[in-house]
C-alpha cells in the first residue's frame, strides 16, 4: 500500500497466526497482500546500529575504538598487549605446564600441540600463548577504552568531545 513507509518492516505479529505471505501480511479476497499496521514492528536506526555492532568481528571493533579514541586506544591495546607478553613469559620460564593448562581451558590439542613444538625457546612458547589469548586482550581493550576516556574527560584531564553539527 502506498500510505506505508519502508521504515516499516515485517519483523513481527502482535498476536495469532501469520498470514502465508508472511507476519503483518494478509491477502484480501481479491488475493492482493494488504500490510496490516497493527500486526508489524518498526525499527529504528539505532535497533540497526546495535545490531551492526554485533555482527563485526573483534579486529573490526578494535579499529572502530582507534579511529574514535585514537592514541588513547593505540596506547591502551599496546599495553594490555605488553603486560599480557610478560606475563606469559615469565609463566612459561616459571617451568609450569602450559600445553596441560590450556587443555584444561577447551583449546583444541591440535592446535596447542602446534604451538607448543618441542625444542622451541622461553620467548617462542610465550607468545604463541599470548597470541592464542588475543580475543581476551581485544575484548578488555574494547571495554577499557571507552571507560577511561570518559574518566579522564570526567575529571578535565581530556577535553570534551567536539560537538556534532
Amino acid at each position: 500500500m502506498a500510505g506505508i513507509s519502508d521504515a516499516v518492516l515485517a519483523a513481527g505479529s502482535s498476536g495469532g497466526a501469520a498470514g502465508p505471505d508472511g507476519p503483518g501480511q494478509e491477502r484480501d479476497r481479491s488475493g492482493m497482500v494488504e500490510q496490516n499496521p497493527s500486526k508489524t514492528t518498526t525499527t529504528t536506526v539505532s535497533d540497526l546500529s546495535k545490531t551492526e555492532e554485533k555482527k563485526q568481528s573483534k579486529s573490526q571493533q578494535l579499529k572502530k575504538v582507534f579511529q574514535e579514541y585514537g592514541a588513547v586506544g593505540m596506547s591502551v591495546h599496546i599495553g594490555i598487549s605488553l603486560v599480557s607478553l610478560g606475563m606469559f613469559y615469565m609463566v612459561v620460564s616459571s617451568g609450569v605446564d602450559m600445553s596441560a593448562i590450556l587443555l584444561k581451558l577447551g583449546f583444541k590439542e591440535s592446535l596447542v600441540q602446534s604451538k607448543m613444538a618441542a625444542g622451541t625457546s622461553t620467548f617462542v612458547v610465550a607468545y604463541a600463548i599470548h597470541k592464542l589469548f588475543a580475543p581476551v586482550r581485544i575484548s578488555i581493550t574494547l571495554v577499557s577504552v571507552p571507560l577511561l576516556v570518559r574518566y579522564f574527560r570526567k575529571v578535565g584531564f581530556f577535553k570534551p568531545p567536539p560537538a556534532n553539527p
